[in-house]
């Protein structure tokens, strides 16, 4: 690593926090119907994001931005059990939030956080200390994959628990991208990517709720006041935006027509209100994200910092295109927020870190 680091990744930088300040734009307008009948303030979840997302994960990212990004490694393994410990607390009674059938949050006093969007960070510090401490054994199956594997299936057996499909996912592609950057065998991969999809086969046909959204994403015109209504009305949004949408916080569905409009659905409500041709500058956004952050991970100086910018960057991406896809039915519906961009301060806040972390190793890129 150079001694003296030079100034982080400009681009970068402005395109992230651009980000934010458009995705709070867009929780101030999608909230806006919610927050007066919830809680008889237009702007309370837009004050809750800047408070709980934005403040908190602001001073995040100034620890991650500053700490020099080696000295992460230390905190790799005392990360992971903290996150496991507050997923097993989850399930505790007294402490379980649970919202639409699913127990993905804890409630202490009047917080309330998703260990899930904590645990890909921690996750993703872990895996790079694990890996770069295997060295030459990184291509032998028992010193390297079965570790991994062990690791890795102890903590998607948590999410998978809560139930959480769409993190277990987000989870998955992250350490299959790392453990690819890391330098596994082929075959090796090979055979986890089978496994982890005829695990995925068994979750989907053991629980009523996958096979339905399955049907939903093979049939999503049928049963539209049923299982369907979500996906039909994130669509009827799409498609009413047209080219260019229908004016900054003019979307109807954000009136108690479109599920969770301020959170997982508000790419629709982006659609709806700035069109194609305005959202597509906002995917665009995305675009120079994995462009930058795969270039940080090539040109980094010591391996944890590929792995780092790697599971970063892939992480990103991967929940930006996970969450547009199901929004427009290409992929079946999933319950994970628009990076950036959806209501949450535990993801937002999550995601200021680790863009504090990349933005620290393009300091120290060789290129």
């Amino acid at each position: 690593m150079p001694s003296v680091p030079k100034h982080a990744d400009p681009v970068l930088f402005v395109t992230i926090f651009g980000l934010i300040v458009f995705g709070l734009m867009m929780v101030g307008s999608a909230s806006f119907v919610l927050g007066e009948q919830l809680r008889d303030n237009p702007f309370y979840f837009l004050q809750h994001q800047l408070i709980y997302g934005v403040g908190i994960g602001i001073i995040a990212f100034l620890i991650g931005f500053f700490t020099p990004y080696t000295r992460l490694r230390v905190f790799a393994l005392p990360a992971l059990v903290a996150s496991i410990v507050l997923l097993i607390l989850v399930f505790v009674p007294g402490l379980q939030v649970t919202s639409g059938g699913a127990s993905r949050w804890v409630g202490i006093g009047p917080f309330t956080i998703q260990p899930s969007e904590m645990t890909k960070l921690s996750f993703i510090l872990y895996l790079a200390a694990l890996l770069e401490r295997k060295g030459a054994e990184i291509k032998d199956f028992k010193k390297s994959v079965i570790p991994f594997l062990v690791v890795t299936s102890f903590i998607g057996l948590l999410i998978i628990l809560q139930p959480d499909l769409g993190t277990l996912f987000i989870i998955a592609t992250i350490a299959l991208s790392m453990v690819f950057a890391a330098g596994f065998r082929l075959r090796h991969m090979a055979a986890i990517g089978f496994a982890g999809l005829a695990m995925l086969s068994i979750l989907i046909s053991t629980a009523q709720y996958r096979l339905q959204r399955l049907f939903v994403y093979l049939h999503p015109e049928l049963d539209p006041q049923g299982i369907g209504y979500q996906i039909n009305q994130a669509l009827l949004a799409v498609g009413t935006g047209g080219l260019w949408g229908l004016g900054f916080g003019r979307s109807r569905q954000k009136y108690n027509y479109l599920p969770e409009p301020a959170g997982d659905t508000i790419f629709a409500v982006t659609a709806e209100e700035l069109g194609f041709i305005r959202t597509t500058l906002l995917v665009s956004a995305f675009v120079v994200i994995a462009y930058r952050g795969y270039k940080i991970a090539e040109y980094a100086p010591d391996i944890f910092g590929r792995l780092l910018a790697t599971g970063i960057t892939t992480w990103i991406i991967m929940q930006a295109f996970v969450n547009m896809a199901s929004v427009l039915a290409i992929t079946p519906l999933t319950g994970i927020p628009f990076p950036f961009i959806s209501y949450g301060g535990s993801a937002l806040a999550s995601l200021l870190f680790a863009s504090g972390v990349l933005l620290n190793i393009s300091r120290y890129t060789t290129d």
